[in-house]
């Protein structure tokens, strides 16, 4: 039997206790840090031969050079059609999904004439190559290759890099199926904080991209965190994270399950529950105990549970819904009579599944919203991966003649009171007079 924590918001240290549960601290320590250090300055600095050593080192490759470990995309296309037809049809349809979202995201260019001429306005643009990092190995994530890489060409990425690293020569078919589905151009089969470094440096092998996304193990998270700067990044995130606010009409069963399917991620990851009906948690919590020894994964659940999992309850609805915002989670199920009012409510959230059918795996996997979502609190000033993380903007100004007489003036002013004299003077002579 597992002791799942059970708060109350009537409680005088209600907060205290809120805080206590969702801090959360990353594993990385200087041990880590300094072994990333080690490997970003070796890969800067030798480039493929680094990159090649680390790869055998960490990874047990077999290769002779870098060219060696490139992954053909005739080999990804081949894995494509080999992999079980139910496998291949609920890839592609998953993919349909996601592009179709997608296409929704996408930004265009505009521009408005002042009275003057002066035309202003926004030039969007995308990436010109992005880095794809995917975890290998025993671990398969196809989905967070369509999730990762369809954004990026739906933007006009001219060239995506996927890297993913092959333990013993481990190649994963379902992974490279969705890289063929998903349009990515090159496929190198290395991992670990190198493969990040190759990524945002450059070797002679592999491009320097301009942004890298995709998850990986704190090595990964380290490593992409230090490169930022050199390149872009799409997040440092935190464990899975699940938040149900539910009325207590729904099926317990169905919870404690969206519950789990969160918790199996890690024993880090976050489940849950809020409700007003106290019965009602003590069915979930009945639920957790029953169909736990069911899972395959259940030692991983039952860790998570005791120690970063809870069950709330609140007075009513609303006060779930500022608890909610509080936290701030990945991902949120209002499983509730009028989902659609209450996500109106909703300030802070990676992701909102309304209705007692929305199950959050949905939205792993085959909904078409990203599932790549801010975790720790970050949804409070973050969002979810997204077309516009692959696109830049720059402004566009064209002055007239005419308005650079008011433009002038004004900004002359404004440059001598800073004093800076050759910003007023490059103004200054277009005035007329």
């Amino acid at each position: 039997m597992i002791e799942v924590k059970r708060l109350n918001s009537s409680d005088d240290d209600f907060q205290q206790q809120l805080e206590t549960l969702l801090a959360w601290e990353s594993v990385s320590d200087t041990a880590v840090s300094d072994t990333v250090k080690d490997i970003l300055s070796q890969v800067k600095s030798k480039g493929d031969a680094a990159v090649l050593d680390f790869s055998r080192r960490f990874d047990r490759v077999k290769a002779s050079s870098l060219t060696d470990l490139e992954i053909s995309l005739e080999r990804a296309q081949q894995a494509l059609e080999s992999i079980p037809a139910d496998q291949r049809q609920a890839l592609q349809a998953a993919a349909e999904r996601v592009r179709s979202y997608h296409e929704h995201q996408k930004q265009d260019s505009w521009t408005y004439t002042e009275e003057d001429g002066t035309v202003l306005g926004q030039q969007i643009m995308p990436l010109d190559r992005a880095g794809l990092y995917v975890p290998g190995g025993k671990a398969a994530y196809p989905s967070s290759v369509l999730m990762n890489a369809i954004p990026a060409k739906v933007a006009g990425v001219a060239e995506l890099i996927m890297v993913v690293p092959t333990p013993d020569g481990i190649v994963n078919d379902l992974v490279l199926a969705a890289a063929a589905i998903a349009g990515v151009d090159r496929i190198f089969a290395i991992g670990g904080a190198q493969a990040v470094a190759a990524l945002a440096y450059g070797t002679e092998t592999i491009p320097q991209v301009d942004k890298i996304v995709g998850p990986g193990n704190i090595y990964v998270a380290t490593a992409k965190a230090m490169v930022f700067g050199s390149v872009g990044i799409d997040m440092i995130a935190g464990p899975s994270e699940i938040l149900v606010i539910c009325d207590g009409q729904t099926e317990p069963d169905w919870v404690a399950m969206d519950l789990f399917s969160q918790a199996e991620h890690d024993e880090d990851a976050q489940s849950i529950l809020i409700s007003p009906d106290a019965e009602f948690l003590q069915q979930v919590e009945a639920s957790i105990e029953r169909l736990l020894p069911t899972m395959e994964r259940e030692k991983i659940i039952a860790t998570s549970l005791a120690e970063r999992g809870a069950l709330i309850q609140v007075k009513d609805l609303d006060e779930a819904v500022d608890v909610a915002n509080f936290i701030a989670p990945e991902h949120l199920e209002l499983s509730v009579e009028e989902p659609m009012t209450m996500a109106k409510k909703i300030r802070h959230a990676g992701a909102i599944f309304m209705g007692r059918y929305t199950a959050e795996a949905l939205g792993d996997y085959c909904a078409g919203p990203n599932h790549v979502l801010p975790t720790s609190r970050t949804a409070r000033f973050s969002s979810p991966l997204g077309v516009y993380d692959f696109q830049k903007r720059s402004s566009l100004i064209n002055v007239s003649q005419q308005g650079a007489q008011t433009l002038g003036h004004i900004a002359s002013v404004l440059a001598r009171g800073e004093s800076l004299t050759a910003h007023a003077r490059s103004a200054e002579y277009r005035l007329k007079d």
